[in-house]
């Protein structure tokens, strides 16, 4: 199903946050001597509120802190926006925000980090207002809440990175969080002196304990240019990353062991005596993951909440020494390098970054290496995706448990962006992606694959999604995608695409969603050179921005990016007005039946109505619903006979007929080409033009004998008079799902809609939506007669699915043709709006695991319609191994059943959406899977893709 018009967006959208507001509050703040503290008060056990000479009675009790401005309070009463920084206040289940996907703890995480990143930030004065919090009681505050909080494996299932995290933050036995204060203190230096830059990148991007003594060597030698704060201010980090980089004192873990009182005790105790300060780094890596996942894998069978805190404050103090001790271990060999992303690719599934039955789908290609001499080319590629792929999990994960807060936040405070970076960066996932980086340079080398990207450090992470060529500006997007103005003729780097993702020249982006989004499908359809990257590499690109670049993605994923003066004659050839002008289709006009005016049922339709009485979606699932009746649901098809008569009508406002303006629109636009108009000025008009058009459907009147057909075909198809099954109106054009072309997602779908007038109004909006902008940019760059593109729409209930997504019935940039490609997420929508869907490669008796969801929140359907917004987590994978056979067996039903019974000739491959509801597989669409050949079979793009001998050995031996 498709998320035509209702993404997955933040918790609190731009259009409901009065965002210039609260910027201003934010600098006032900063400059207020409270902060956003109002008075002291004493906050009594029996409800009542003292002033701060009157404390509480002994025999009542109370504690003192700081109530916040009324404008704060004001924030989080109407907006859910808390920037209080005093957890005393709170109750705990409203803390903990279960309803919000556990917003309000987040946010408290998020304040913290602004505090350290922006020298107090909105407490910037009022941090030094005495006696606004105490520290015992927030203590005492913190205790009672976990205490609370891990009594119940229901509350915390799926929570594990989450609790880790919010430990370091929440005080609860006397611990700071020292990494990130080490980051904030080094990174205010660097500002401050510009000589000190370059070891501040060196702390924040690969932290080592011999960074102190380069620290004090700093100071040292610059000690005659440095001022008397900036001093004080060094000595600050020192002891800081003194503190930080303390070694770990085994007998603290094991006296916290000892204070656990369930018979898990004597068994960490047993994996703690492995662990020597004197042994090698890789041995006590070994020891201590080994401690770490004991305790990942047995922590919802800790008898209390108490032995729950004792554990996860064993694993936070122990992850540290871990993360410390990875920067020691520097491999000299490829088979040490091997291991040690084995090793580190363990200590992520231990530590909530990936989740157990990830690590266990991984296991078998990180471990190639084991028991052997040497290992081919393809099988050293095997193992740098699958290390790759646990990089991007991990920093997917804590996007997953973080972005919704930080994006809300960064509509006001642009700072937030940082938190994610600073959470990925104080995890194993640095030293893993370096490790990773390290090793896929030396199989580039090796197989003489090699990314050729300006000005990016490490360019082995870089993998090609898409092949195609591109030339035109660099559009870095550093922070969020909201209100980007897309052009069709730049290149765009960011850290996920927007499902509504307007025609663009190419794509770089961090996270790639998955390989059958609505969006990629356009991208291998229009051949747009599309490539993921991480958030180095796009830190990196950000001095490019603005500038003219070339950029293309081989048909083996090797990616090139260079700028415009580094072009050779040849690719400035491939950007020749020849070039651009060709490769363009007509809508098939001679074929539409205009005359068919009545609604018709699902079942008086099949796959040869297919761009003669409505497009293919209607048409395609009809036949569907012939071929497979228990797995397709009843509807009604409105056909473009429907849609093309009502243009006939008057248009509002306009001396002519709907059809009469579009017409003279499309021929207007001929004359500007004639007159020597440019592309853009014929694009302006058009687009005005057409705007007005669209206004005007969405306004115009319904003819009577429509509507009155409207309501006849409810009560025949659902049994129910309209009004009471909620629908969805489905857009379904006869320019989608060409043989050249896919219309994926281009247009309008409404969901679950329920009233009558909702469903009425619904209708024009569907009809309306072909004349969207970002539709029409599509549809030009492969149309010759774009005003005859008509619209009919599909009505069907909504399947209120556990789970669905996307099968394409062929292998995308892995497996064979015969293969399967599957994604899926939860709820209804799933996988085809650019969601971080479960994605899996299913052969006939296999499957591998590509990527797993990373998707935090879903949709689900109500009865008494419209959507309702859910949160899900990542313990246990989408799709069952029944659920993976029962798309096998409907796929080869569809392979052999829809030739035979369309009598097409079309033998390619196929994509599908599905859906499952207890285990029941429900068909929603099929349609023809289209790439671009074009683009795939590019000389240009042979050219420089390198032939590769996959089945060269390579020793283990060899130095890396």
């Amino acid at each position: 199903m498709v998320l035509g018009c209702l993404g997955l967006s933040s918790l609190v959208t731009a259009q409901d946050l009065p965002i210039e507001k609260i910027k201003s509050q934010i600098e006032a703040y900063k400059k207020d001597v409270r902060g956003p503290y109002h008075r002291i008060k004493w906050y009594c056990d029996d409800g009542t509120m003292r002033e701060p000479k009157d404390p509480c009675p002994d025999n009542i009790g109370g504690i003192q802190h700081a109530s916040l401005k009324t404008e704060v309070e004001k924030l989080g009463n109407d907006h859910h926006i808390y920037f209080s920084n005093i957890l005393a206040q709170n109750e705990n289940e409203a803390f903990w925000d279960e309803a919000h996907n556990n917003s309000r703890l987040k946010q408290y995480q998020l304040v913290k980090f602004l505090q350290n990143a922006d020298d107090g930030w909105i407490y910037r004065r009022g941090q030094f207002y005495r006696g606004a919090m105490q520290s015992e009681d927030e203590q005492n505050w913190g205790l009672e809440f976990y205490e609370w909080l891990l009594k119940s494996n229901q509350r915390t299932k799926g929570h594990f990175l989450l609790l880790k995290q919010s430990l370091t933050d929440i005080p609860h036995s006397g611990d700071t969080n020292l990494a990130q204060k080490m980051r904030s203190e080094s990174k205010v230096l660097g500002n401050e002196v510009p000589s000190f830059m370059k070891l501040r990148i060196k702390i924040h991007g690969n932290p080592e304990k011999r960074d102190i003594a380069s620290v004090k060597d700093y100071v040292s030698k610059h000690s005659s240019t440095l001022s008397a704060n900036q001093k004080k201010e060094f000595n600050t980090l020192i002891n800081t990353m003194e503190d930080y980089y303390k070694p770990l004192d085994i007998k603290d873990i094991k006296n916290l062991t000892n204070k656990l009182s369930s018979t898990h005790k004597s068994k960490i105790t047993e994996l703690l005596n492995a662990y020597s300060e004197n042994a090698s780094a890789k041995d006590q890596i070994s020891a201590l993951g080994s401690v770490l996942m004991y305790i990942r894998k047995h922590f919802d069978a800790l008898s209390s909440a108490k032995d729950k805190l004792y554990a996860l404050d064993i694993s936070n103090k122990i992850e540290k020494t871990v993360f410390q001790t990875s920067q020691e271990w520097q491999p000299s060999h490829l088979s040490d390098m091997l291991e040690k992303i084995d090793y580190l690719s363990y200590i992520a599934a231990a530590t909530g970054l990936i989740e157990p039955w990830e690590y266990d789908k991984a296991n078998h290609n990180l471990t190639l290496y084991k028991d052997k001499n040497h290992l081919t080319i393809a099988e050293l590629n095997d193992v740098l995706g699958t290390s790759r792929s646990i990089v991007e999990w991990s920093a997917g994960m804590v996007k997953a448990v973080y972005s919704e807060t930080v994006e809300t936040y960064s509509q006001f405070e642009p700072k937030a962006y940082g938190f994610i970076d600073d959470r990925i960066r104080s995890s194993i996932a640095l030293d893993l992606g370096n490790s990773v980086a390290i090793l896929g340079k030396y199989i580039s080398e090796k197989s003489s694959i090699k990314n050729e990207v300006i000005g990016v450090s490490k360019p082995a992470t870089i993998r090609g999604l898409n092949p195609g060529y591109a030339y035109g500006e660099l559009v870095v997007v550093e922070g969020s995608i909201e209100n980007i103005d897309f052009s069709k003729d730049k290149i765009y780097v960011f850290n996920r695409p927007p499902s509504g993702l307007k025609p663009v020249a190419g794509i770089m982006t961090v996270s790639e969603g998955n390989l059958v989004s609505h969006v990629q499908l356009l991208a291998r359809n229009l051949g747009v050179p599309n490539a993921a990257l991480s958030q180095g590499n796009l830190d990196d690109l950000a001095k490019y921005n603005g500038k003219k670049v070339f950029y293309a993605v081989s048909t083996k994923g090797n990616v090139l990016l260079k700028t415009e003066k580094q072009m050779t004659s040849e690719e400035k050839a491939l950007f020749s007005k020849v070039e651009r002008s060709t490769n363009k289709i007509t809508v098939p006009v001679n074929r539409i039946q205009l005359d068919q005016t009545d609604i018709l049922n699902m079942r008086e339709v099949d796959a040869s109505d297919s761009g003669k009485l409505c497009g293919p979606k209607a048409a395609n699932l009809s036949q569907l619903k012939h071929m497979f009746p228990d797995h397709v649901v009843e509807g009604f098809v409105i056909p473009f006979g429907i849609f093309r008569k009502h243009l006939d009508n008057p248009m509002k406002g306009q001396n002519m007929t709907y059809w009469e303006y579009l017409k003279q629109t499309y021929q207007e636009c001929e004359n500007m080409k004639k007159a020597n108009k440019t592309e853009n000025e014929v694009e302006a008009y058009q687009f005005s033009r057409l705007s007005v058009l669209r206004t005007a459907i969405i306004n115009m009147d319904l003819n009577r004998d429509f509507i009155a057909q409207l309501r006849e075909h409810f009560k025949k198809a659902f049994n129910k008079p309209i009004g009471e099954t909620p629908v969805f109106l489905r857009s379904d054009t006869n320019m989608e799902d060409l043989k050249e072309f896919t219309g994926a997602g281009l247009n309008l779908t409404l969901f679950n809609v329920l009233s009558e007038k909702n469903i009425i109004d619904g209708i024009k909006q569907v009809w309306a939506s072909p004349y969207m902008e970002r539709s029409l940019k599509w549809r030009q760059k492969y149309l010759l007669n774009p005003e005859y593109v008509f619209p009919s729409i599909l009505v069907i209930p909504g399947v209120n699915v556990d789970y669905s997504g996307v099968v394409v019935t062929t292998g995308i940039n892995a497996g064979g043709k015969d293969d399967l490609t599957i994604a899926f997420s939860k709820g209804a929508g799933g996988a085809v709006d650019g969601q971080s869907a479960e994605t899996r490669m299913v052969a006939s008796h296999s499957n591998q695991l590509l990527s797993p969801s990373r998707e935090p929140s879903f949709l689900s359907l109500p009865k008494t319609g419209g959507t309702k917004r859910e949160y899900t987590t990542f313990e246990a994978p989408i799709l069952s191994e029944k659920n993976m056979q029962s798309v096998r067996d409907m796929v080869a039903q569809v392979r052999e059943k829809m030739p035979e019974q369309t009598g097409s000739d079309y033998r390619g491959p196929y994509d599908m959406e599905m859906g499952f509801k207890d285990d029941k597989l429900w068909l929603f669409q099929i349609r023809p899977f289209v790439e671009n050949k074009k683009a795939s079979s590019s000389e240009y793009l042979k050219s420089i893709t390198p032939k590769i001998d996959y089945k060269q050995h390579i020793d283990l031996n060899s130095k890396i």
